[in-house]
């Protein structure tokens, strides 16, 4: 029967990863501030996410102290919520894929305004408003004479 490993102790890889020091141990901060901006951005992703307790080196109290400070301080509007972040795109359109083969070349393709405009008949535009207000101007005068017979 084979044994079960145990669950509370680490593998042990070869690697030995030095502990990280937090910056309110190095500094010698009691209290976390939610007005001191420059101490909570360090805290913070260039995208405003919290970073991680392993990324930082905070206890759990710590953490919870900053988690705190920055909620309150974005609250205030001290901090961003999200900070957009913009990328620059390559040339490249299609990317790998290229053009696709069943399009041809018909080169850019014109405004749906533009099309509409050269397929439909001159004066066609002009009857269909004419008809519309008709039948707009019709609908009170059948309703005035409906009225008068009762």
């Amino acid at each position: 029967m084979a044994k079960k490993p145990m669950r509370g102790k680490p593998k042990d890889n070869g690697r030995r990863t030095k502990k990280k020091v937090s910056v309110l141990v190095t500094e010698k901060i009691d209290y976390v501030d939610y007005k001191d901006t420059n101490l909570l951005k360090r805290f913070v992703s260039d995208r405003a996410k919290v970073r991680a307790r392993r990324v930082t080196g905070n206890d759990t109290q710590q953490q919870a102290e900053i988690a705190r400070a920055i909620k309150n301080a974005r609250e205030m509007a001290l901090l961003p919520y999200a900070t957009r972040v913009t990328t620059q795109r390559s040339n490249r359109d299609r990317g790998d894929r290229g053009d696709r083969g069943d399009r041809g070349d018909r080169g850019p393709r014109p405004d749906r305004r533009d099309d509409a405009a050269s397929e439909a008949p001159e004066g066609t535009e002009a009857e269909a408003m004419d008809t519309s207000t008709d039948v707009a101007a019709e609908a009170p005068a059948e309703a005035v004479e409906a009225t008068e017979e009762v």
